[in-house]
């Protein structure tokens, strides 16, 4: 063959081109499968393939092998029959919302979710004929009495961002489920798998932003869903097939490698937030803590009897004097990092009405108990002392 032939083909351990082609290494590790597309043996088996794509493997954007060991390992940990990775936490939240609701139908929701999911239901459904109710899904009477004859989803945030409300996962399956027709989505990012498993409380699909507690670095954005075969092979195809919200190979890979130390991260981020918790609760400058293990937050017994391991690294925090004592202490931190994020080893602080929540209007942020001068904290891995320490010193420059 000529040059350009060449540099295309040889050698190219494809199985269709060398026969008997077996790997040259049995990788610790998985490789990782940095391509779009696949070599398919045949024509027969390309038309099948191209038609029953969870069988194998034809384009990425339909299936790789890291997002298909990713996806096993998300189902196993979630209890699930199958489970399925998307770019980002709001990929699957859509992509899971939309697999559910059609025009004309309404959807309930909780008062206090992240800011971003808020905007989904009211900016960009309600363009689509999709009416919607928010309540306090603390309370499962408010949740059965929000339901209309054309709601199809109950959406739940548990633990709730940024006010770390805990809802009754089973009561609220069970009320939701004497109406047929009607799916139960829990989003479960601040707890991920190790505290909560929805699944078994009787929720019909668990998303989880795997940006956060899953990878536990910062390094990758991405999303997953898990639910039943039937459910998730409905999100596959036509949604995340429309929708793009695709995992890249890379990313995968890396949120494997992050999900290895899932239990000791969550194990320390628990022992921390508790420590920390504790010690802002007995703070002068600290009008409030929300944190669900503290026995002052008002969902406390719900979360003991729901979450298991430990109550999270997530809390918000009132500070006195408002904004201008926020803005003095977000300056002021050195080990806990500015960002918007959570769930990272290293401890994050942001303002969550500015920045997360900014979508809310006043209002609405007041009477979920979203105030001006509310931090959040995800409490990273660090030495608590250490953690203490930064926040005492910060505090005491208001």
């Amino acid at each position: 063959m000529k040059f350009n032939t060449d540099v295309l083909h040889a050698e190219q351990l494809h199985a269709r081109l060398t026969g008997s082609y077996k790997p040259q290494a049995m990788a610790h590790v998985s490789p990782i499968y940095q391509t779009s597309t696949y070599v398919l043996e045949d024509f027969d088996t390309a038309v099948y393939l191209n038609q029953h794509v969870d069988e194998g493997f034809v384009y990425t954007r339909f299936g790789n092998p890291n997002n298909d060991e990713l996806e096993k390992k998300i189902a196993h940990l979630e209890h699930a029959e199958a489970a399925i990775s998307l770019a980002s936490g709001l990929g699957a939240i859509s992509t899971a919302v939309m697999s559910v609701v059609k025009a004309g139908d309404h959807v309930v929701f909780g008062d206090v979710i992240y800011g971003c999911s808020y905007a989904l239901f009211t900016k960009v459904l309600t363009k689509l004929g999709i009416t919607y109710t928010r309540v306090d899904t603390t309370k499962v009477e408010e949740v059965e009495k929000a339901i209309q004859p054309n709601t199809s989803l109950v959406y739940v945030e548990t633990p709730a961002n940024p006010t770390l409300k805990i809802s009754d996962i089973a009561a609220i399956a069970q009320a939701v489920h004497k109406h047929p027709g009607i799916t139960m989505i829990v989003d479960s990012t601040f707890a991920s798998p190790y505290l909560q498993n929805p699944l078994d409380l009787g929720a019909d699909m668990v998303v989880h932003s795997a940006t956060k507690y899953l990878c536990g670095h910062g390094t990758v954005t991405a999303g997953v869903i898990a639910s039943t075969k039937e459910r998730i092979d409905h999100c596959r195809m036509p949604y995340l097939q429309c929708f793009g919200a695709v995992l890249d190979p890379f990313a995968a890979w890396q949120l494997m490698q992050g999900m290895k130390t899932l239990g000791v991260r969550m194990e320390r981020h628990c022992e921390n937030a508790m420590k920390v918790a504790r010690h802002l609760e007995n703070h002068p400058k600290v009008d409030r803590v929300y944190y669900p293990g503290l026995e002052s937050h008002p969902t406390h017994e719900i979360a003991k009897k729901q979450m298991h391991n430990g109550f999270g690294g997530m809390m918000s925090v009132d500070i006195k004097g408002g904004m201008d004592a926020v803005r003095t202490v977000m300056n002021s931190v050195k080990v806990f990092s500015l960002a918007t994020s959570l769930g990272n080893v290293d401890s994050l602080i942001q303002h969550s009405p500015s920045m997360s929540h900014f979508d809310m209007s006043p209002e609405e942020r007041y009477a979920s108990e979203i105030f001006d001068g509310q931090v959040r904290l995800s409490i990273g891995i660090e030495d608590a002392d250490d953690l203490i320490a930064d926040l005492d010193q910060a505090l005491a420059k208001i």
